[in-house]
């Protein structure tokens, strides 16, 4: 069984990801590339983490039987694996207690200005001299775009806080506890303190938070973004923070991934930022639960069984 994962990793990612694997299996780990398309002539199971998988692409792949993705799968084209009956398969759920807990990390440090405390100590300054803002979050509404299970565990986390949670999904979910309050989009994004994305990316929801929506967001309101930054208008949602629209955000992902060097949110003191590692919380580029999931449905697909969280239907 050779195993392909196309992606940007170090070479302790790599060690970590390919002790995960079954000794027998053959687990190659490239960039895209000429050495990419190499390998893909002869892979049973593709895992793209930075690779769009088109018809183009499928073509070369003769002995391919599944593709593969973690909790997000935009970079597929389900339509051309099923046609060429090829399975593919996302890991839903699996990195949702990760996630929630990315999230919650990014709105204390906002909040508490862990970032700036901590750059304030390590100089060595007088603490008199000593001058910021923070806020408590027991009594703020926060906004979940998305309520799957990354947005409910978000909620969850709210609720120990003491916080209001409104969500808005395209499905309407219903909370029997009616803590968490359903909402339509504009009164989510104008009633909270807070915003957080947790939707999929799609037609729907490409660049679904523009210059509008940010106009309608509270001045002080927090933008979260640990979804797909292409869900987010990226220069509208500089320009915003530039100029008063929003107080701030938190972000793991981004339009182009790794993030451009030169990139204006890099030198802004009301962003923090995180290298899309939301999701992976064991270390470089290594979620255990996420890499159990992959072998589980590899052995399934092996043994002529249909994976699990399937995205398409091919019996």
């Amino acid at each position: 069984m050779k195993i392909l994962i196309v992606g940007y990793f170090t070479e302790t990612s790599k060690l970590n990801i390919i002790r995960n694997f079954p000794e027998e299996w053959n687990i190659v780990i490239v960039p895209p590339g000429e050495e990419m398309l190499h390998h893909i002539e002869d892979c049973q199971v593709i895992i793209p983490e930075h690779v769009k998988i088109d018809r183009n692409l499928l073509s070369k792949a003769k002995k391919l039987k599944l593709v593969q993705t973690g909790a997000g799968y935009d970079n597929v084209d389900i339509d051309a694996c099923t046609q060429q009956d090829i399975w593919t398969a996302n890991a839903a759920g699996v990195n949702a207690q990760a996630v929630a807990e990315h999230v919650m990390a990014l709105i204390l440090s906002y909040y508490k200005n862990i970032p700036f405390l901590d750059a304030f100590m390590k100089k060595k300054i007088d603490q008199n001299q000593l001058d910021y803002t923070g806020s408590e979050l027991k009594g703020k509404t926060i906004g979940i775009i998305g309520f799957g299970a990354i947005g409910k565990k978000v909620a969850e986390f709210c609720r120990v806080f003491d916080m209001n949670v409104l969500a808005y999904a395209r499905k309407a979910v219903v909370q029997p506890d009616g803590f968490v309050k359903m909402t339509d989009f504009d009164n989510l994004v104008s009633a909270s303190d807070i915003v957080t994305v947790h939707a999929s990316l799609n037609p729907q929801t490409k660049q679904l938070i523009d210059k509008e929506v940010f106009k309608k967001m509270k001045n002080t309101a927090l933008f979260i973004n640990t979804a797909r930054g292409g869900i987010a208008n990226e220069k509208d949602l500089i320009d915003a923070l530039k100029n008063g629209d929003i107080s701030g955000a938190c972000l793991d992902v981004f339009e182009t991934e790794p993030l451009p060097i030169d990139s204006e949110l890099r030198n802004l003191s009301n962003v923090i930022l995180t290298p899309h590692t939301a999701g992976m919380p064991d270390g470089l580029k290594f979620h255990k639960k996420r890499y159990d999931f992959f072998v589980n449905n590899i052995k399934r697909v092996e043994n002529g069984e249909e994976p699990e969280s399937k995205l398409n239907q091919l019996f």
